[in-house]
């Protein structure tokens, strides 16, 4: 199973940020951070069916991305392996970044999103991890990318739940497109 590629599902993601998580809660000195990793955790667990958990916990077993210990009481705790460390720093949702191509293909990404007042958190969440991932704002919900983003895109969209929300366009043509050329230093 080593060096092959294996696929992860959003559930399997899930599981290993969790377990990420319990590692990043043990390193973590600062109450507040504490307090933000644990408030995460019991909201995407919910999401979260109890068969298609354990499923995906014996593909993850089988995939070698976590281990298992069983104890004298017969409970067991799971951990991240070697290889599952690596897959989480890989999908990270604090890490994720869009890659710069060599080459410009010529095409403009376009997200927009039209997320309701009473849901605001989740609005400056996607807000916050788009300019983090590198798009520029092109209007208040709008952010745009002249670099190929899709699967980037994809994985905050899962992560947050948030699909309904987003629209993406890829447009060859923008009005202003001197404007945000020179923002991504094109020209």
């Amino acid at each position: 199973m080593l060096g092959k590629r294996v696929r992860i599902g959003l559930t399997q993601k899930k599981i290993l940020l969790f377990l990420q998580a319990g590692l990043a809660l043990g390193l973590s000195h600062s109450p507040k951070q504490q307090a933000w990793i644990l408030n995460q955790m019991p909201r995407e667990l919910e999401k979260i069916n109890r068969q298609t958990l354990n499923r995906a916990i014996y593909s993850l077993y089988h995939s070698h991305l976590i281990e298992e210990k069983e104890h004298k009481d017969g409970s067991c705790t799971f951990f991240l392996s070697h290889e599952g460390k690596e897959k989480v720093l890989r999908f990270n949702i604090e890490e994720i970044k869009i890659k710069k191509s060599s080459k410009w293909d010529k095409k403009w990404r376009i997200v927009m999103f039209d997320i309701p007042e009473k849901q605001k958190r989740l609005r400056e969440a996607i807000r916050f991890h788009l300019k983090d991932m590198g798009l520029v704002e092109f209007q208040k919900s709008v952010f745009i990318s002249p670099y190929p983003c899709e699967n980037e895109l994809e994985f905050v969209l899962e992560y947050y739940n948030a699909r309904r929300y987003i629209r993406f366009i890829l447009a060859d043509k923008i009005d202003n497109s001197l404007h945000f050329e020179k923002k991504f230093n094109l020209t």
